[in-house]
């Protein structure tokens, strides 16, 4: 080969090489690095500072100040006796990068100032994907609060809020403010205000949680499209609260102990409401102006009401459902007539003292759970001292023979004899978590 065609190459070789040497070279410079932080004046936010995206930053056991600003994309990692303790001011951390990862740590002593919003955890519309898991929380105004990021995660934490204020001065365990693709899974949270607080927000997860002592377990305002699944509500004064908000999968949740209401509809719509056990409310469930909903296959159990139905609700699809041992099992508030069954399927009705001549699981007897009796009492609940008398079983025969004596409401043409397979091993499930 002449000379002059082998130098080109030679210096082609020459230059691939020096490329590949400096790309190695500047892909070993960026490979995130692991830094011990000691508590110390400072140490924390000066580690923060000094680190860059990507590395990660390991706690020793002890107590660092907050309050701290995560500016960049680390992962922040330590164990239980890692305590970061905001001192009573403002947010213990805030977050304003993405791809953070807060794990394993004890957060404490946020501000006290719920129009602040101080938080123990504050993430920003900068802190798209942050990871909040397997944290302690207690003693602050707000545990995590979810300001506009998109997708963050909060999962695995224990969150134990203020017991010092008045209940609806509290702050709530995780609030979500416009953070479309949020996940808040497998929680623990007692205390504060609502458990999860959701505002104007969109295509959310929140399932298996485990919430007591609070206002609200789960409350939603405005967010749509959106999931709750496998929680877990225990003496609270209200379970779930879906209000204002369409197309919600409300799915296999419980509520067990909770004060006034299980499960509360109010202006929540095209929604399905499915597998869902609630006992010993005073209403398992409150539907009130809510439409076009599927609620199906749930269980409601020794409730003062079953269900207080009522402000216009239409469309809504009622069956398969299990109504056991509740004082009164429906409360209608309407002069409509509206039937509860779909398919030749209605709901099964503890009370229902009926015959199943054919044995196929129907019973052949239409089911009418609010007569003038039962709109008799709820007027006057005095009256209740008449429901053995001569004179209020005549007005039950007539309105049995004369249809036309009874006032609208609900009717259930196609009674089920007994509660449907999925219920019963809901229960079972159920009474597994519980223990």
């Amino acid at each position: 080969m002449p000379a002059s065609y082998a130098y080109p190459s030679v210096l082609t070789g020459m230059l691939l090489l020096c490329l590949f040497l400096f790309l190695a070279f500047l892909s070993f410079s960026t490979i995130a690095k692991q830094w011990q932080v000691s508590p110390g004046n400072g140490a924390l936010q000066t580690a923060i500072d000094s680190a860059q995206s990507g590395d990660t930053l390991l706690l020793t056991a002890g107590i660092y100040a907050g309050s701290i600003d995560i500016n960049k994309s680390l992962i922040l990692s330590g164990k239980k006796t890692s305590i970061i303790d905001g001192e009573g001011s403002s947010h213990v951390i805030m977050v304003t990068a993405p791809d953070v990862v807060i794990k394993g740590v004890s957060i404490k002593h946020s501000g006290s100032v719920l129009e602040d919003e101080d938080s123990a955890i504050f993430i920003t519309e900068k802190g798209d994907r942050t990871l909040v898991e397997n944290n302690f929380l207690e003693d602050n105004q707000i545990g995590v609060y979810l300001k506009g990021p998109e997708d963050a995660v909060v999962s695995n934490n224990i969150i134990i809020g203020s017991q010092f204020h008045r209940v609806n001065d509290r702050g709530n365990g995780v609030y979500l403010w416009n953070t479309p693709g949020s996940i808040i899974r497998d929680n623990v949270i007692r205390y504060g205000r609502d458990g999860i607080f959701v505002n104007v927000s969109r295509n959310n997860i929140f399932s298996g949680n485990h919430m007591s002592n609070l206002r609200f377990a789960i409350h939603y305002m405005y967010a749509n499209d959106s999931e709750v699944s496998n929680n877990i509500s225990v003496n609270n004064h209200v379970g779930f609260a879906l209000m204002f908000s369409d197309r919600i999968t409300a799915r296999n949740n419980l509520s067990s102990g909770d004060d006034k209401r299980g499960l509360f509809f109010n202006f929540a719509n095209y929604s399905i409401i499915q597998g869902n056990r609630v006992v010993g409310a005073e209403k398992c469930v409150f539907i009130y102006n809510a439409n076009f909903n599927q609620i199906n296959n749930n269980s409601f159990e020794e409730c003062n009401i079953g269900i207080h139905f009522t402000a216009g609700s239409e469309k809504n699809e009622i069956y398969g459902n299990a109504f056991i041992n509740n004082r009164s099992q429906v409360k209608y508030v309407g002069t409509r007539y509206i039937e509860w069954s779909k398919d030749g399927h209605g709901n099964y009705w503890s009370d229902n003292a009926a015959f199943d001549i054919d044995d196929n699981g129907i019973s052949d007897q239409v089911y009418k759970p609010n007569d003038l009796v039962d709109q008799i009492v709820w007027r006057h609940p005095l009256a209740k001292l008449l429901l053995n008398s001569p004179s209020v079983q005549i007005l039950k025969w007539a309105q049995s023979e004369f249809p036309g004596l009874h006032p609208g409401g609900v009717t259930d043409s196609t009674p089920l004899m007994r509660p449907l397979p999925t219920i019963l091993e809901s229960d079972a499930l159920v009474s597994n978590l519980l223990q």
